[in-house]
């Protein structure tokens, strides 16, 4: 499973990127959506890679992201993180009765969001198991 952070704002997107982006459910910076690792995301994640930060997520990460940050779709009721981490491989959270993204803090310690040709310390594009530092510190 992937998980996408939106890193940048909605000032100076291109109509193509913002639609792809509000599409995804990323319509606001520091947002995460869980995709499934089909190529097709891979290829819209590969075009969406200089406005968004992505990469492999573990079950403890999940875990800890559905019980602080997941939303209930009725907030009368409670959610349990160990059924739902389970069950999101098979079924869409709609159906688990919370919200497809995740509202994040912006990360603390700071971010370093460009990379330029290729090279340098940048969280933008596939940032491979370490999204799940930077995961954690958007918490």
């Amino acid at each position: 499973m992937i998980v996408a952070i939106r890193i940048s704002g909605q000032v100076g997107l291109s109509k193509p990127i913002g639609e792809a982006l509000f599409r995804l459910r990323l319509r606001r910076k520091y947002s995460a959506v869980l995709l499934e690792s089909k190529p097709t995301n891979l290829k819209l994640l590969k075009k969406l890679r200089n406005y968004l930060a992505y990469g492999d997520i573990t079950k403890e990460a999940l875990l800890e992201l559905i019980k602080k940050r997941a939303m209930a779709i009725e907030k009368s009721k409670k959610i349990d993180a160990e059924k739902i981490a389970i069950e999101l491989e098979k079924k869409r959270p709609e159906s688990l009765g919370i919200k497809p993204f995740f509202r994040l803090h912006p990360p603390r310690g700071g971010i370093e969001s460009k990379k330029h040709c290729g090279v340098g310390k940048g969280v933008l594009g596939d940032n491979k198991s370490e999204i799940n530092t930077l995961l954690r510190r958007m918490l």
